[in-house]
């Protein structure tokens, strides 16, 4: 039996909720980049708490790796139905490694005692240590650093704990060993790396960790898969950051919560999925008339209604961009990298602030799910920019401004009074029902449009700005387009990466004009970013790659589909 990829090797764990898998997941890939090696982990999961089959996919590499592949070159069956569970996944070249008390027979199938190994170590409960004892035989990782893992991850445990977990990794690591040793496995040899700098976070650590950045210091949320790990993130660091964190009732009163937290000059933030924001939206256009920063996270999963709670789609942009009645300016920023969100999260708080107007970061469950090592992250160039003024005795709120930004005060700082009022208003926040005033307020709060546009986020253009063929995509698209275009290695064809999706940045339609062929990846089932693209530039992008079965998309299915749009 051999490895069937040179360059990175794909393991996938896969069994039932509650038999550890993401503790499995969480120990390797410590383990993997403490020992020089990149790696890249997400996972797909049933909506249940027990019961139903899960699985985890960690790349291992030398280079860096940051997307989904289908490929499966180990796959550790931690239950009988993992095979028919991922038989797509499955190719002639995977070796399935299942405890070797099933009766299941496969094709390069390799039984291995992990049951009864954890029962000699002091029950069953002990198998997700000989599971990771046994991957890491076969890459013959020095003991040393994974019992240096396993002592920190259990350190809250008592000593014998510990001690046995470490014996069942070593019985474990025997196994996978003699695989090798054996020949009935061969593994790839990678080179180490220094990763000594690197951290690895998913998408929800980097956008809490953008947000902290920004100077959040209050969030409200009501929890909703899959955008809780912000909720949970924030809070668990709330002491050391100085962070109001409020699980709210519902998510209506989150939202208001997080009006009231800017009105009072606090940073606010709630994170929630597509239903959550369905509840939200009356509060997002109350913002639109206070005119009060608000910054949401929506993790984006399969609708309508409940649809696939644990799965993942880019269906809510119109959601997001439509929702709330009345017409009033707002910003959707979408990042494709862990690094982006960061920035980007941070730059949510500050475009807010300036501009006074509801600021969206749109993800998905793919996103905030996956997990790979990026060199540390750097607040240095990130500066907290407040638009907060000290009131005169005259200060009107509303006060009718060229670019639409009336100075904003806070209860308490100066001698102003700071109206705020969900009916339309006069200068001073007043209620008002003249008509000619209503103009001139909503011409107001839509002038703020030229400046935002001015201030968009310029789309990413990789790996050239030399090109014939044009692949756009936005969001959690963008490593798995790069690695797509990689495997092509066409020195004519360029990604287009769309990290503000509203406005669009002011470039975006001379680079379309500028291809021969243009194709927009998405996923979702109507183009939804197609259709902004065609309302706002007129361009109509005919090719589009679509996915909306709940599973984000591979490398290998962006590769076939981009090689056959431009056969």
């Amino acid at each position: 039996m051999k490895s069937s990829s040179k360059d990175d090797y794909s393991i996938v764990l896969c069994g039932q909720a509650g038999q550890g898998i993401q503790t499995v997941e969480s120990l390797l890939m410590k383990i993997f980049k403490s020992a020089g090696l990149n790696i890249y982990a997400t996972k797909e999961y049933m909506s249940r708490v027990r019961g139903g089959l899960n699985s985890t996919q960690i790349r291992v590499s030398s280079k860096q790796v940051r997307a989904f592949v289908k490929r499966t070159d180990l796959l550790v069956a931690l239950d009988d139905g993992a095979i028919r569970h991922l038989k797509k996944r499955i190719g002639k070249d995977t070796i399935v490694l299942i405890d070797e008390k099933t009766a299941l027979q496969s094709q390069n199938l390799v039984k291995a005692p992990i049951s009864e190994l954890a029962s000699k170590t002091g029950g069953k409960i002990y198998a997700n240590s000989v599971a990771v004892g046994i991957i890491c035989g076969l890459f013959e990782i020095e003991q040393k650093l994974i019992e240096e893992q396993l002592i920190s991850f259990f350190a809250k445990k008592d000593a014998d704990i510990i001690s046995k977990n470490i014996e069942a990794q070593k019985s474990g690591y025997e196994f996978g060993e003699s695989l090798v040793q054996s020949g009935t496995i061969t593994m790839p040899q990678f080179e180490p790396c220094d990763l000594s700098d690197d951290i690895v976070i998913n998408g929800a650590q980097a956008v809490s960790l953008g947000a902290i950045a920004g100077g959040c210091n209050f969030i409200s949320s009501y929890p909703m898969s899959p955008s809780t790990g912000v909720l949970v993130f924030l809070s668990k660091h709330s002491e050391q950051f100085g962070i109001v964190a409020e699980q709210a009732e519902d998510e209506i009163a989150a939202i208001n919560m997080a009006i009231g937290a800017w009105y009072a000059g606090a940073r606010a933030m709630a994170t929630t999925s597509g239903g959550g924001f369905a509840l939200m939206t009356e509060g997002i256009s109350l913002a639109g008339m206070l005119e009060t920063p608000i910054v949401v996270h929506i993790a984006q999963r399969p609708g309508p209604a409940t649809g696939l709670p644990t799965r993942t789609e880019q269906g809510d942009l119109e959601l997001a961009l439509y929702g709330g009645h009345g017409e009033f300016p707002r910003i959707i920023l979408a990042p494709g990298s862990l690094e982006q969100a960061y920035e980007l999260s941070a730059k949510a708080f500050n475009l807010a602030d300036k501009f006074q107007v509801p600021v969206i970061i749109l993800t998905d469950q793919y996103f905030v799910d996956s997990n790979y090592n990026i060199p540390e992250l750097n607040a240095d160039g990130i500066k907290i920019e407040r638009a907060i003024v000290e009131t005169k005795p005259d200060y009107k709120r509303y006060e009718l401004t060229k670019d639409g930004i009336s100075p904003r005060g806070i209860p308490g700082f100066g001698k102003g009074l700071v109206t705020a009022d969900s009916d339309e208003h006069d200068e001073e926040g007043h209620i008002t029902e003249d008509l000619d005033l209503r103009v001139e307020m909503v011409n107001k709060r839509l002038a703020k449009l030229t400046d935002i546009i001015a201030a968009a986020e310029k789309p990413e253009l990789w790996p050239s700005d030399n090109f014939e063929n044009l692949v756009v995509c936005w969001g959690s698209t963008y490593h798995v387009v790069k690695e797509a275009l990689e495997n092509l290695d066409r020195s004519d064809t360029t990604m287009l990466h769309i990290a503000q999706v509203y406005p669009l940045h002011e470039s975006i339609k001379t680079t379309l004009q500028k291809a021969k062929k243009v194709a927009i990846i998405e996923s979702n089932a109507t183009g939804q970013l197609a259709k902004l693209i065609k309302l706002t530039t007129s361009f109509e992008i005919e090719h589009k790659i679509l996915n909306y079965s709940g599973l984000g998309f591979s490398v290998e299915q962006i590769t076939d589909a981009i090689n056959d749009w431009l056969k």
